[in-house]
């Protein structure tokens, strides 16, 4: 499943960024808020944003937002440490 947003004209023309970054600093914005709601985890939303895992962490500390760091998340990189 994809899905395309529709962003009126004068929104993006009122965005200051050169027009090859609006679509990544969108996406990011919007991985950001996601996951700041709990609605994606980590790595959904670094998915989302484009991003490797330590760019994503790096950009959330820049901003002070706090990892949801749960079971999961330790499981996941257990299982990412066994592999190496």
């Amino acid at each position: 499943m994809s899905l395309q947003l529709s962003i009126p004209d004068s929104v993006l023309e009122a965005i200051r960024l050169q027009e090859l970054r609006v679509e990544q600093e969108l996406l990011t914005e919007l991985a950001i808020a996601l996951y700041t709601q709990e609605l994606l985890s980590f790595g959904k939303a670094r998915e989302l944003a484009r991003m490797e895992k330590y760019e994503f962490a790096k950009l959330l500390g820049e901003r002070g937002i706090d990892r949801h760091y749960g079971a999961a998340e330790l499981e996941d990189d257990l299982n990412y440490a066994r592999s190496e």
